[in-house]
């Protein structure tokens, strides 16, 4: 490898990761120590921020500038991030800085990946998705945070909170925290856009495990959260057919009886989604549950036919 093109490949690198020792570049690079001080030098000679890290080996990292260096990608980076991007350009609130993103991304592409580019924003349609959506800035922060195994703190339902982040988890369009709790000393999960002003703390931690693949924890958890509607639905369907009719089937909530039938849990803070999740099921079902439940069903019911609710067993009016 040239000297120009090892340095790129450095730029790229300490682009992926927050920090590296001298030895692990070296290896990268199929070079020596030394010949890595001395690219990391002209790095700093051409103005690209890259400090010293202190520790056992100490290392480097390429720190905050004033301003912001080239992205280096490869070919099936770029396309991710394409692919993300036109994803993106359906969820409300960040449409339209998407839709700039991509174009300033396809502007400067190689030729070759502008076609395949082209072809997967032609490709994808994309639905506008309602419903709350976390700032990107916060996402950004907590991102980071996961990558970086720093401490983030934040202001959650009134309480400050000091956690280790792990990873986040979009479900139910929602975004979803999932991090270490040192206080309570235990895993929890945070909606994102219940926090208010997350930032980085600077304090590092020795990341953890978490007791299960991180979007089956919160899965669990948003299955066993309290919400205000429920219900059980025996239904006339194999728990694999049901599985696939409804948007989300959280695991644990869609249950064989048999081969013909299944158990559904469904519940929900709005009436309107168990209403939803009824009319997904798509077929003949016997439901249990509390008059305030079946009450409200039947409303959701009366207003689909444009009839106004009257009390249990009185015949409804136009």
């Amino acid at each position: 490898m040239t000297m120009p093109g090892r340095m790129l490949r450095l730029l790229s690198l300490m682009q992926g990761r927050r920090d590296w020792t001298g030895p692990e570049l070296a290896e990268r690079l199929g070079v020596t120590d030394r010949t890595v001080r001395r690219d990391i030098e002209r790095l700093r000679e051409l103005g690209y921020p890259v400090a010293g890290t202190t520790g056992v080996a100490g290392g480097y990292r390429l720190a905050s500038g004033k301003d912001l260096p080239p992205l280096l990608l490869d070919d099936d980076e770029a396309v991710a991030v394409a692919v993300g991007l036109r994803t993106a350009a359906g969820v409300q609130g960040i449409e339209e800085s998407s839709t700039r993103a991509l174009a300033k991304l396809e502007q400067v592409l190689p030729a070759r990946l502008r076609h395949r580019i082209a072809a997967v924003r032609d490709a994808i349609a994309v639905m506008s998705v309602a419903g709350p959506v976390s700032d990107p800035a916060a996402l950004g922060v907590l991102a980071a945070a996961c990558r970086d195994h720093e401490v983030v703190a934040f202001t959650h339902r009134g309480r400050e909170r000091r956690v280790e982040p792990r990873s986040l988890v979009t479900a139910y369009r929602r975004w979803y925290l999932l991090a270490y709790d040192p206080e309570r000393g235990d895993w929890r999960t945070f909606r994102v856009d219940r926090m208010d002003a997350p930032r980085a703390t600077g304090r590092r931690f020795t990341p953890r495990e978490p007791p299960d693949d991180p979007a089956a924890y919160v899965a669990r958890s948003l299955t066993s959260a309290p919400y205000r509607y429920t219900c059980t639905a025996v239904v006339d369907a194999p728990a694999a057919v049901v599985r696939t009719r409804l948007v989300v089937a959280l695991p644990g909530r869609v249950e064989p009886i048999d081969d013909r039938t299944c158990r559904v849990r469904l519940g929900a803070d709005a009436i309107e989604h168990v209403a939803a999740d009824l009319l997904l099921l798509g077929a003949p079902y016997a439901l249990d549950a509390s008059p305030e439940v079946l009450d409200a069903l039947r409303a959701v019911g009366a207003g689909l036919t444009g009839r106004r609710p009257g009390p249990p067993g009185a015949p409804g009016s136009r």
